[in-house]
């Protein structure tokens, strides 16, 4: 048993949704999040730059003594691969999980990307999906405006607005008929519902900060570092608008955490 905490950490507030997870199917880990919201968002930035984030918001994390630090960040997971070097034997990101579960969701072989437009240019999930099955099709569309929509907290089931986008962003992955779309960047989790209704019942949408969850249990079950005793503790750093976070976190997570969320500007 390992009580050192679970490290988590997302340009915003997208990483909650992976947070959400942990609190449900691992709630004796301990947890330290980042959310750098100072910065927010990671996906339209250049691949160097999305590097140098996450460089310094595993070196934030790393003070804690994490067991496990966790891109719960598509953008991060996609783009960043020396930074996760950093941490590489207690690394984990959300493509590799995502595309496992697509891969074995999938019924005709077609599979959709939902994600940021450095997600998308990238490739990975295109690569890390075909490496797992060469005949696998995978079409990506880069949706950066729900990014936006999470981050005001814009994910109300029948919001028309929010609605209206998602059509336009899903119509081009339903017209190439994938019946399996992942939701790549952990922000879009939030609304899965609503893209849910928008899509219909027969796609099935792969949450990347749960199957990245998922992965995070097994691997520390295998190597019999689970904390199983207790209940865990969770803590929340932001680099700006504490008081935003706080509102828009107890909508996404359901229980209110004003009182654990601290100010740290990682940059100074």
């Amino acid at each position: 048993m390992d009580k050192r905490p679970i490290g988590i950490f997302d340009s915003g507030l997208g990483g909650l949704s992976a947070v959400k997870a942990v609190l449900k199917y691992m709630p004796n880990e301990n947890i330290v999040y980042f959310g750098d919201t100072q910065r927010v968002p990671y996906g339209s930035r250049s691949e160097q730059t999305i590097e140098a984030f996450a460089k310094e918001d595993i070196s934030f994390l790393e003070k804690f003594d994490c067991k496990l630090i966790m891109a719960a960040c598509g953008t991060v997971s996609s783009v960043a691969v020396n930074a996760a070097k950093q941490v590489e034997d207690r690394f984990i990101g959300v493509v590799k999980p995502s595309c496992k579960a697509a891969v074995q969701a999938t019924k005709n072989g077609k599979i959709g990307v939902m994600a940021t437009a450095a997600s998308i240019n990238s490739g990975a999930y295109t690569r890390e999906i075909q490496n797992m099955d060469k005949d696998m099709v995978v079409e990506g569309v880069s949706c950066p405006v729900l990014v936006t929509l999470v981050e005001n907290n814009w994910i109300d089931k029948d919001d028309y607005i929010s609605r209206e986008i998602i059509k336009r962003y899903s119509a081009p992955l339903l017209e190439k008929g994938v019946d399996t779309i992942i939701l790549g960047c952990t922000h879009f989790p939030h609304l899965a519902p609503l893209i849910q209704s928008v899509v219909g019942d027969k796609i099935t949408l792969i949450d990347s900060g749960y199957e990245a969850v998922m992965e995070a249990k097994r691997i520390l079950e295998e190597k019999e570092m689970l904390n199983i005793s207790g209940k865990g503790e969770a803590r929340f750093f932001v680099s700006d608008k504490m008081q935003n976070f706080s509102g828009i976190a107890k909508t996404l997570l359901g229980m209110d955490i004003s009182k654990k969320v601290e100010y740290k500007n990682i940059t100074e």
